[in-house]
């Protein structure tokens, strides 16, 4: 089996491709290295897998392939992430990463033999909505991240409807656990309680999030893939919904330290709670979140030191 891995030096996407390789498959990977965080950090996100014989890199950007490669599967996890910097002249670059990017692909594959198509997209396209979050409650996003993402799924939809491409979209909420992004908040609050420096909390500290570890995440992936569903939409959530404020006391446990806390200003676009409501995913794919915050935590905390 060929698999076309696209963002495959991030987060999420590298631990996808070291499963895939890890399964047997030939993964041909995609990422052109945008400056929103360092090439460094991403290369080494590839350090395990980057001269295993069965995988291709390809650094270049999808809306300049002329080419895309001929495979069973593609999993589409490239985007332009963070819903805070989405406003204003930068949505440009969301825009074109997330809705232009996502339509090349499905332009070109709508005519191949594939066998999936999975979307990598967010709990953003909620908003705030009525907890939990079902796949059917009104979609409406707060911020232009969580807009350019619900536009590829309805581009998934289109094309699996005018062209049969057997397209799956993940929504995923809140996805922590090692090689995670530095701009995000596990991450951020570690490094800062571990170097005894301030934390910046946005709000009270009181709205909560539905964290997901990303090895429940790549299950989902590997799932949706085999599975026959298609045209379909599924909640990846980890049923660790929690406080802002709770989760900084299981990082405190983790480190033996005290976190010096700032309380700022809310930011537009965060939404004040999130919680998956995932009877669908379990029914159709056979998929139950296995790591529970306060391991998922210890983990990273481990692999950060």
């Amino acid at each position: 089996m060929k698999a076309f891995v696209t963002g495959c030096a991030g987060f999420i996407g590298s631990h996808l491709t070291e499963k895939l390789l890890e399964k047997g498959f030939e993964v041909i990977g995609i990422d052109c290295f945008t400056d929103y965080y360092s090439k460094e950090i991403k290369e080494k996100n590839m350090k395990n897998f980057i001269n295993n014989p069965d995988f291709k890199f390809l650094e270049k950007d999808i809306l300049n392939l002329n080419d895309f490669p001929e495979v069973d599967f593609v999993f589409h996890l490239a985007a332009q992430a963070g819903v805070r910097k989405s406003w204003g002249k930068t949505f440009e670059i969301y825009a074109n990463n997330n809705i232009l990017a996502t339509q090349a692909l499905l332009e070109f594959y709508k005519d191949k033999e594939l066998k999936k198509f999975v979307y990598s997209s967010s709990s953003s396209v909620y908003g705030d909505t009525n907890l939990p979050m079902k796949e059917t409650n009104p979609l409406r996003p707060l911020s232009p991240y969580g807009v350019t993402k619900l536009s590829a799924e309805n581009l998934c939809y289109l094309y699996f409807k005018n062209y049969k491409v057997p397209s799956v979209s993940l929504r995923y909420f809140t996805v922590y656990g090692p090689r995670q992004r530095p701009d995000m908040a596990i991450h951020k609050f570690v490094k800062a309680i571990s170097n005894n420096k301030e934390i910046e909390i946005f709000g009270n500290g009181n709205q909560t999030r539905d964290f997901t570890f990303v090895s429940d995440v790549v299950e989902s992936n590997l799932l949706a893939a085999k599975n026959e569903a298609v045209g379909e939409v599924f909640n990846v959530g980890g049923g660790n919904r929690i406080s802002i404020n709770n989760l900084i006391k299981i990082i405190e446990e983790n480190l033996g330290k005290k976190a010096k806390i700032i309380y700022t200003e809310k930011q537009k676009g965060d939404a004040q709670d999130t919680l998956a409501d995932t009877c669908k995913i379990e029914e159709f794919l056979g998929w139950k979140p296995m790591i529970r915050i306060e391991e998922g935590i210890k983990m990273f905390v481990d692999s950060y030191q």
